[in-house]
């Protein structure tokens, strides 16, 4: 009965864990999803924003990117259990997060000899070795640092945001390459060559501070269930700790499958999950004459944009989001061909949605909220 209440128990902190990384990773898709709403795949660029090197928006030519100091600059021996933090690879964590804490330090001195290597708020730093690109915004809250060997700062002015260029580099995780990242256009190293000439589009100001303020609300939501994540994990790491010395008592555990009177159900202290939808585009005879020959696109595309309107179901049409999963299943089922998606792949798509709108399969809806006319589907119509 004993080993019973602790599984039981410990499941139930598991479902919570489980329940909050899932609920992590919904606003990470969040995010992902407000992104390419709002300036589209950009490989694609298809609001046509202007396009400029990463080197056009440095605060200044020489401080605009800056690699880690070399050799004998920061030495084993000089590094310190407290004083001023040392950026390492372990301060990046995957989506385009700062990672807490620091794990190296060094003495005012040495920080001061080593200031051209200084972190403020608002740079970029960016991994040069390991898990090459891999990048965050720092927030240092005025206080100094400096980055490592395998590190990159980035310092940009006032015509580009690190939010946006953090943001728009991690969406494109897996086509970096893509982006004219050097002669052959390779994305298999990093330095601050690779970065300057760098090229992607960028729109206003106006609408990257725009972006800005939902990432904010968004992450700030994200923190408390990430806080949480971290207290289940501590807990459910104490419980099995005291389960195995003896010194846990299960006595009070119920194994009833109904709420005990009184007392509110774990699972009503979870707040619903966010949901978002997810496209799934089927393999197709269709997919490979395609690729040999972009002649033969339309037909995968009608294919493909009838399975995704099938599974828009109060969501609104979104040809970005379509475009993007078009892209990555692309990628899936033939990692090995390059495809380029050309302005003509668009003709097809809006031909599709008149025929689409004629049909009755799409319906027009005004969005109050977003005060726009919005696509939808209309489940008892198809094109087929």
């Amino acid at each position: 009965l004993w080993c019973t209440r602790l599984a039981h128990l410990l499941g139930k902190v598991e479902g919570l864990i489980a329940q909050r990384k899932q609920h992590v990773q919904q606003l990470d898709d969040l995010l992902k999803s407000v992104f390419l709403e709002m300036f589209g795949d950009p490989i694609l660029n298809p609001h046509g924003f202007p396009v400029g090197k990463l080197s056009e928006f440095y605060v200044n030519p020489k401080e605009g990117t800056k690699c880690g100091p070399f050799g004998s600059a920061l030495k084993k021996e000089e590094l310190v259990d407290a004083g001023v933090p040392v950026w390492n690879m372990d301060n990046i964590a995957s989506g385009g997060r700062m990672a807490l804490p620091f794990r190296m330090w060094i003495t005012a001195g040495k920080y001061d000899e080593l200031a051209a290597y200084s972190v403020k708020d608002g740079d970029i730093i960016v991994s040069r070795a390991g898990t090459v690109g891999k990048m965050c915004v720092a927030r240092m809250n005025e206080q100094p640092a400096i980055i490592s060997t395998n590190l990159i700062r980035v310092r940009l002015g006032d015509r580009l945001r690190p939010l946006h260029f953090v943001s728009l580099m991690l969406y494109c995780k897996g086509r970096v390459g893509r982006l004219k990242t050097g002669a052959d256009g390779a994305f298999t190293h990093m330095n601050t060559g690779v970065l300057d000439s760098l090229e992607f589009p960028y729109p206003s100001i106006e609408l990257q501070d725009q972006f800005a303020a939902v990432v904010e609300k968004v992450e700030a939501v994200k923190s408390r269930y990430q806080q949480s994540l971290t207290d289940l994990e501590a807990l459910y790491g104490a419980l099995s700790q005291q389960a195995f010395k003896g010194e846990l008592d299960l006595s009070r555990v119920a194994l009833l499958t109904a709420p005990i009177e009184g007392e509110s159900p774990v699972a009503t202290a979870v707040p619903a999950p966010i949901t978002t939808p997810v496209i799934e585009l089927p393999e197709t005879d269709l997919l490979l004459p395609a690729l040999q020959d972009s002649t033969q696109l339309a037909p995968l595309l009608r294919f493909w944009l009838e399975a995704y309107r099938t599974q828009l179901g109060s969501a609104a049409f979104s040809l970005e989001r379509f475009i993007a999963a078009a892209q990555t299943r692309l990628a899936e089922l033939h990692p090995d061909n390059d495809f380029e998606w050309a302005a003509s792949d668009y003709e097809y798509i809006k031909a599709w949605v008149f025929e689409a709108l004629a049909a009755g399969a799409l319906t027009q809806a005004f969005d109050d909220d977003g005060n726009r006319i919005e696509l939808r589907a209309a489940a008892e119509q198809s094109l087929a």
